[in-house]
């Protein structure tokens, strides 16, 4: 009987401290939401199911043991830079449930959480993520916030990353990670590794303004460069027309490389015109909430070249993108007649409103003026 009383009081003292330990392990678990930790981990979260892109470009292996960060193995990504779907970039969504584009109810409610938090590696060194994101998926269901971080230039041992949330909305995320990557800044193709992905709890972390970007801002400087900003995604008019090279190697201005853009002047899609616009983030005709602050720049630079001479450009333009989103200001130049050498030019921007800016860097030539097309060269675009 004395022996089954020590038992019994044992357990009524123990009973206190495994509540305490399960109180713990639940605030624990309340304070991390996990994306991806291991291959079939318990814990993970969202699906990585939303390619996008130049899609056939991509290969992921989810269980690569190439030297995870941790536990037995990492996601490894393969891409190519060939421009499958003809895009230029590509990117992956995880999403929940899968494949869900905002036409299905599925989000998290992640309102304690205020940081993602993420390891990254390239297989070499250099590859250039253009961008990370979190949320940012609409549709029927959209995501309550949209978040994105970048560029980031991989090096090629395991660096922890993290996107600030404070502020945020997270009560319903779909599109819980997601990353892009562009043929200009991997112009060979890239091969990068992802591990330990997860949602945290910081109560340190304070939430970021929108900051005034420093100068110089670079749109170009060279093919991979991790100082590139803004896509050049929207190609309009006879877009059939156009032959865009960002890593040519024919007399660049600086460095390595330059643009070279082939216009034939064949009336492709029947317009008479065409033109590309370098965008934020690709393809955003101010759908998407992401201008840079560019308040401080009073002009915009640029070094162009014919490779005849005579090659007649209507306008070269920073922003005038409108929409749900749209830039807060834009200014022109031109026409302009371009000569065989290197030649540089500036687009004032003085009294301008530059505070948002998605459109970044414009020109359109028509056929009129070129009757026979052009070639010509762009390097060193940048706000000053």
């Amino acid at each position: 009987m004395k022996k089954l009383v020590l038992v019994l009081a044992v357990m009524a003292l123990a009973l206190p401290i495994t509540a305490r330990a399960e109180e713990k392990a639940a605030e624990a678990a309340q304070k991390e939401f996990v994306v991806y930790s291991d291959k079939n981990a318990r814990g993970n979260h969202y699906i990585p199911s939303g390619w996008m892109g130049d899609y056939g470009d991509i290969k992921m292996n989810d269980q690569s043991a190439d030297n995870p960060k941790s536990g037995t193995t990492s996601i490894q990504f393969i891409y190519s830079a060939k421009k499958s779907q003809g895009q230029g970039w590509a990117g992956v969504y995880w999403q929940n449930p899968a494949n869900n584009w905002g036409n299905k109810k599925g989000g998290f409610d992640l309102s304690g959480m205020n940081k993602l938090t993420f390891w990254a590696r390239g297989a070499k060194g250099g590859e250039v993520i253009q961008k990370v994101m979190v949320g940012g998926i609409k549709g029927t269901y959209p995501d309550t916030a949209s978040v994105e971080m970048g560029p980031i230039e991989l090096t090629d041992s395991w660096k922890q990353y993290t996107v600030n949330l404070s502020g945020k909305d997270l009560s319903y995320i779909n599109g819980g990670f997601g990353w892009t990557i562009t043929s200009d800044l991997n112009p060979e193709g890239a091969t990068l590794y992802i591990d330990d992905v997860k949602f945290e709890s910081d109560a340190s972390l304070k939430p970021e303004g929108k900051k005034q970007e420093a100068l110089p801002f670079y749109i170009y400087s060279d093919r991979s460069s991790a100082k590139n900003h803004f896509i050049p995604s929207g190609w309009m008019g006879d877009y059939g027309d156009l032959k865009y090279d960002g890593a040519s190697k024919d007399d660049p201005y600086l460095g390595d490389t330059c643009v070279k853009i082939i216009y034939s002047g064949q009336k492709t899609q029947g317009s008479g015109w065409a033109g590309i616009f370098w965008q934020h983030p690709a393809n955003n005709w101010g759908t998407v909430d992401s201008g840079f602050d560019l308040s401080k720049a009073t002009k915009l630079t640029f070094y162009a070249r014919g490779a005849k001479g005579g090659e007649r450009i209507e306008e070269f333009k920073v922003g005038g993108i409108m929409g749900e989103f749209s830039d807060s200001d834009s200014a022109v130049i031109g026409p302009v007649i371009l000569e065989k050498e290197w030649k540089q030019y500036s687009i004032d921007l003085k009294g301008k409103d530059m505070s948002y800016i998605i459109g970044g860097f414009c020109w359109s030539a028509n056929v009129d003026n070129n009757p026979e097309g052009a070639t010509f060269y762009l390097d060193e675009i940048k706000f000053e």
